[in-house]
């Protein structure tokens, strides 16, 4: 079966004035034009991240969202999202979080990309749309979207989709980590079997792992900013 790719957006960072304080930001991405589009380890050409802290990186090097979710969020927030409305890069169809497996590995032509790790939505977020719970609402939906790491670079034609090239043997989706992570937060276990997937994130580990160890930061810490 091959998804498809319904937007590939790009956006380089920009500063834009929210209630008097300057914010830079990533997240504003429009349709690239019409064309192969050279994607590297960290990024799409025409793209970038303005917290190089929390976000790129060669584990988030393509974010990707989910077209079905689109109406539910137009419903919500009352009005007509364009592509790159979550700042996504890959706006596809056929890829819901309860479809999508962390490691799973997928192919476009000779570009291959690998399911890292769930998006985790941040203040900037809210902020673009001015709506200050947004971050929070997207997370407790479950409609985050996710993101690839790429294994082979290379010129991305967006007309040829992308296939399943090898679904992960443990087949823990990004919908199961979303779970773990944000709502069943005393399963251990669950937090065990993320951590035995090798290409779990460093970062989605690194937090895991401090919760094994009792250290991990609150949800409004880390939506508001002040912890990774």
């Amino acid at each position: 079966m091959t998804i498809e790719i319904v937007s590939l957006n790009v956006g380089k960072p920009q500063t834009f004035a929210y209630k008097g304080t300057d914010v830079a930001t990533g997240i504003f991405k429009n349709p690239a034009p019409e064309g192969p589009v050279r994607l590297t380890a960290l990024n799409f050409d025409g793209d970038g991240q303005a917290d190089l802290v929390h976000h790129g990186g060669p584990d988030k090097a393509v974010c990707v969202y989910p077209y079905e979710h689109y109406s539910y969020w137009e419903r919500e927030l009352g009005r007509k999202l364009e592509f790159g409305a979550f700042g996504e890069n890959l706006t596809v169809l056929g890829m819901t979080e309860s479809r999508v497996c962390i490691g799973d590995i997928y192919a476009s032509g000779d570009v291959r990309l690998q399911v890292t790790q769930p998006r985790q939505p941040c203040h900037k977020l809210a902020k673009k749309y001015d709506v200050p719970d947004l971050a929070l609402r997207v997370q407790q939906t479950g409609y985050t979207g996710f993101y690839f790491r790429v294994l082979t670079p290379g010129l991305f034609d967006r007309t040829l989709g992308l296939t399943l090239e090898r679904r992960h043997p443990a087949g823990l989706t990004v919908e199961f980590a979303n779970t773990i992570k944000h709502h069943d937060k005393s399963n251990l276990e669950g937090v065990r079997a993320l951590l035995a997937v090798e290409e779990l994130s460093a970062n989605w580990r690194a937090s895991f792992q401090k919760r094994l160890d009792g250290d991990e930061p609150s949800s409004e810490e880390r939506l508001n900013g002040t912890k990774p």
